[in-house]
């Protein structure tokens, strides 16, 4: 492992420990530098700010082995794994959903869903003639919808257990991403 992204990790892991009590808009550069033991310049040799650090922590941590989700028949367990990385973390994305850096966790949030809808798509139009645009769309409506749920659970405290979400979300969906294709198919441009 390089210095650079030990360094990285270092400070990400103050972070995080540091968004467990203080909410991110009340973190500086200087407590969090003071809190992992390096000094600002080290700090801005990596990141421009705060949140550039946030965004590297989802870019990172978060996405961790996702690609092997993206069938259909798999992809309810790739969800899961978002579900349980927020249960892990949730003082850490609960601050940011609360935060000016709510944008970082959206964009994790969309990135990793669509990618897993998008393989879930690619996959069940192979031999079908649907468009790009239109394969695209689909992923990016699903990918909204799935995102609007993790959020809504996310600020309703995440009550409810995420394998009992996903079976709602599986029998919700079931069929659902082939009769899309299906509508979209020699769909003139």
């Amino acid at each position: 492992m390089s210095n650079s992204f030990l360094t990285k990790n270092a400070l990400s892991h103050s972070l995080k420990e540091l968004m467990e009590h203080t909410p991110l808009n009340k973190i500086t550069v200087k407590q969090l530098v003071d809190h992992c033991g390096l000094n600002r310049q080290t700090f801005y040799y990596h990141f421009q700010d705060i949140f550039d650090l946030l965004g590297w922590i989802y870019k990172t941590e978060a996405v961790e082995s996702l690609a092997q989700y993206r069938s259909y028949s798999t992809w309810t367990d790739g969800f899961y794994r978002i579900f349980c990385y927020i249960e892990r973390n949730k003082s850490f994305c609960c601050n940011t959903l609360n935060s000016l850096g709510r944008n970082h966790l959206d964009a994790y949030l969309y990135e990793v869903t669509n990618d897993l809808i998008m393989g879930v798509i690619n996959e069940l139009s192979s031999g079908m003639e649907v468009c790009e645009e239109d394969k695209h769309f689909i992923a990016n409506f699903y990918t909204l919808a799935f995102t609007g749920l993790i959020i809504q659970w996310m600020r309703e405290g995440m009550k409810e257990q995420p394998h009992h979400m996903i079976e709602k979300l599986s029998d919700l969906i079931e069929g659902n991403f082939l009769k899309a294709l299906h509508k979209y198919e020699n769909h003139p441009l």
